[in-house]
C-alpha cells in the first residue's frame, strides 16, 4: 500500500491532499457553528451530519484509490448492489418477477463489473441487449401477466441506472489516453468533484438566493438561482482542475458543464421517482445524506457521458 501511495504522481496527491483540507475547513465551520448556538439547531446538526457522511465517504473513495482499479471495481459494484436494492424496494413487483431478479442482482450486476475487471469491451451490450432480452422471457416464462410491460420495464430500467451507468465510473481507470495519460484515478477522481460540488453549490446558493423554483412537484427545493449559481461555480471549478484531465482548459470548462449539466438531470429524475412513490430518501444508509441513489444520482447521469467524451476524443 505505502509503495502505491508513493506511486500516485503529483497532481492526484495535490488533489487528494485539497479535498481533505477542505473537509477540515468544513468540520471547523460545523464544530464552531455547533459550540457557539445557544439553542439546538436542525440545521447546523444536519449540517455536522452531512460534513461526518463526507469524511467516511471520502476516506472508502480514497482507499480505493491505493488499491487500484481492482478495489474500485468492487467498491462501484457494491455501490450498484446496494443502489438497486434500495430501487427494487420502492417499485411494486410480484411473486412471479423474484427468480428475474435473482438474475438482475446475482449474474448481470456482477457480470458488468468482471467484464470490466478484464478490459472486455462487451461491457457496453450485455445489459442494454441480453439482459433486456433475457429479463421479459424469463418473466414471460414465470406465466403472471398481470402489469407485464410495466414490471419488465421498472426492472430493466432499474438495472440500466443502477448497474450499467453507474459503472461507466470505474470504467474510467481502465482507459488508455493518448500522450502518455492515464490509466489512473484522475479522471474519476475529476467527475466525482465536479458531480459532488455541483449538488453541494446549487444546494448553498438555492438556500442562500433561491427564489424561483424550477420544479415545484418534483423537487421543490431546486431553484432557478441554485441553478444558476451552482452551474457556473461548479463549471469553473472544473475548468480549474483541467491539470487533473487530457483536456485544455478550455476544454475542461465544458467537459464540467455538461458534467453538472447531465448532474442536474439526474437529480430531478430521481426525485420525480422518489415523489411517485411517496418517500424522501431512496434509503438512510448515509447519515444525513439518504441512500446510496440519493448521492450517486449525478454521477449516474454524467459517467456514461464522460466516458464516452474521453474515449472517443482522447482514447487510443
Amino acid at each position: 500500500m505505502i509503495a502505491r501511495i508513493a506511486a500516485m504522481d503529483h497532481a492526484l496527491l495535490l488533489a487528494c491532499g485539497g479535498i481533505l483540507v477542505l473537509l477540515a475547513i468544513a468540520s471547523a465551520v460545523g464544530l464552531t457553528l455547533r459550540a457557539v448556538q445557544k439553542t439546538p439547531s436542525p440545521t447546523i446538526d444536519n449540517l455536522n451530519q452531512r460534513i461526518n457522511a463526507w469524511w467516511a465517504m471520502c476516506l472508502v473513495f480514497g482507499l480505493t484509490l491505493v488499491v487500484g482499479p481492482t478495489g474500485s471495481l468492487v467498491l462501484f459494484g457494491l455501490l450498484s448492489f446496494l443502489a438497486l436494492r434500495e430501487y427494487v424496494t420502492l417499485i411494486q413487483t410480484r411473486r412471479a418477477d423474484h427468480r428475474t431478479l435473482f438474475w438482475t442482482f446475482f449474474l448481470f450486476t456482477p457480470l458488468q463489473y468482471y467484464l470490466l475487471s478484464i478490459k472486455w469491451t462487451g461491457f457496453f451490450i450485455v445489459i442494454p441487449v441480453y439482459a433486456f432480452l433475457f429479463i421479459p422471457a424469463t418473466m414471460a416464462l414465470a406465466g403472471d401477466t398481470k402489469s407485464f410491460l410495466e414490471r419488465a420495464a421498472k426492472i430493466q430500467w432499474g438495472l440500466m441506472i443502477c448497474v450499467y451507468c453507474l459503472s461507466y465510473a470505474p470504467a474510467l481507470l481502465l482507459l488508455q489516453i493518448h500522450d502518455g495519460y492515464g490509466p489512473d484515478a484522475k479522471l474519476l477522481l475529476y467527475l466525482v468533484i465536479v458531480c459532488q460540488l455541483n449538488d453541494v453549490l446549487q444546494y448553498v446558493f438555492g438556500k442562500l438566493f433561491g427564489r424561483r423554483k424550477i420544479a415545484p412537484t418534483v423537487s421543490p427545493n431546486k431553484t432557478w438561482e441554485g441553478f444558476v449559481g451552482g452551474t457556473l461555480s461548479a463549471t469553473a471549478i472544473g475548468a480549474a482542475l483541467w491539470w487533473l484531465t487530457p483536456f485544455t482548459p478550455a476544454i475542461s470548462a465544458v467537459v464540467a458543464l455538461i458534467i453538472t449539466l447531465l448532474g442536474f438531470a439526474g437529480g430531478l429524475v430521481m426525485s420525480a421517482i422518489k415523489r411517485d412513490r411517496g418517500v424522501k430518501d431512496f434509503g438512510a444508509i448515509i447519515q444525513g445524506h439518504g441512500g446510496i441513489l440519493d448521492r450517486m444520482d449525478s454521477v449516474i447521469f454524467a459517467a456514461p457521458v464522460f466516458f464516452h467524451i474521453v474515449r472517443f476524443f482522447y482514447g487510443l
